[in-house]
């Protein structure tokens, strides 16, 4: 995205003037860019929705994006998981699915056959659990295997919608689940958000691979481009958990050593954010994802289990030290 821009421009001199910029896409320094047009089409200057929009932020504590560069780190997983945790320790959650093409947080939270309400006061997300509301694409498809094939302005449209028409009420956590990479859903949502009062931040998933960490490493400098804070890094499938005798096996190669979270806390130490937490991959948490059900209902002895609740605590105790000590959360 534009947080590349100014590597990826071949014009001598040339200066990215920042997605959010009037000129953005179109000035002269973005010529020759690649993401020239995927920033042209990022909502920017006066906009009429953002009064009912900032209406609807401001009973939101906190709006933290799940980042990751790369595909198949378990993001959608790890944004599932996180909200079970935050609302069984007591805390009001919401999970916006901003995967347009790709949603699948109805799945994994076992709410694919729900569908969204309309009142008076807008769109009803979709109730997960006690404490746990989701909103998605998938919800408003009339065919729920129907391809969402959109460019990018549609896509812009819809995420504007899930934050205009969407009633979300008191919260004190909203969670984007977004998909790979800096693309034009994850412009849309830190554009609007900013516009609206501001991003929390985001916590960003890796896996111990090199290249993930690769990828990583570009979301956070998109991070520090649009200002968005990294509240932490989460080690995904950090070992492996033998559903039988629940031994912990490093079973991914890492550069950055044996240890677990590893990797993590090398990210940590080059950008200045903590490692929030090491997660293991146990068999039992996919088992949990196709049933649609938190891993604590399914396998509650699973170390993962305790991993996911300490990324929770850590994380409520960095919202609460900017701000948030109204929020309520069991030890």
């Amino acid at each position: 995205m534009a947080a590349s821009a100014e590597l990826n421009n071949p014009t001598p001199g040339g200066h990215c003037v920042g997605p959010q910029n009037e000129q953005a896409g179109v000035a002269e320094s973005c010529r020759g860019c690649p993401n020239a047009t995927i920033c042209a089409s990022a909502p920017k200057g006066p906009d009429a929705d953002m009064p009912l929009i900032a209406e609807r932020m401001a009973s939101i504590s906190f709006k933290v994006l799940v980042l990751s560069g790369k595909g198949g780190v378990g993001k959608s997983t790890m944004t599932k998981e996180l909200g079970f945790a935050l609302a069984a320790a007591g805390a009001a959650t919401g999970l916006v699915d901003v995967d347009i093409c790709g949603p699948s947080l109805p799945r994994l939270t076992g709410t694919r056959d729900e569908e969204v309400h309309s009142s008076a006061s807008g769109w009803e997300p979709v109730l997960v659990d006690d404490n746990l509301t989701l909103m998605s694409m998938h919800f408003l498809l009339q065919d729920r295997n129907e391809a969402v094939v959109w460019r990018g302005p549609k896509k812009n449209h819809m995420i504007k919608d899930f934050l205009k028409q969407v009633s979300w009420g008191e919260l004190d956590v909203l969670l984007f689940d977004t998909p790979p990479g800096t693309t034009d859903e994850h412009l849309s949502t830190v554009s609007l958000l900013q516009q609206a009062g501001g991003v929390t931040g985001a916590i960003i998933v890796t896996t111990p691979q090199e290249v993930a960490v690769a990828d990583v490493r570009r979301e956070a400098n998109f991070c520090r481009k649009m200002n968005v804070p990294i509240l932490g890094f989460v080690e995904n499938m950090s070992g492996f958990v033998c559903p039988k005798c629940h031994h912990s096996t490093q079973i991914f190669p890492s550069r950055y050593g044996s240890s677990p979270g590893a990797a993590a806390e090398k990210l940590s130490q080059e950008f200045g954010a903590p490692v929030l937490g090491t997660v293991p991959l146990d068999p039992r948490l996919m088992q949990a994802c196709e049933l649609g059900k938190p891993l604590r209902q399914v396998a509650p002895d699973s170390p993962a289990v305790a991993a996911l609740d300490g990324v929770a605590r850590k994380l409520m105790a960095i919202l609460q030290a900017q701000g948030g000590d109204d929020v309520a959360v069991q030890e």
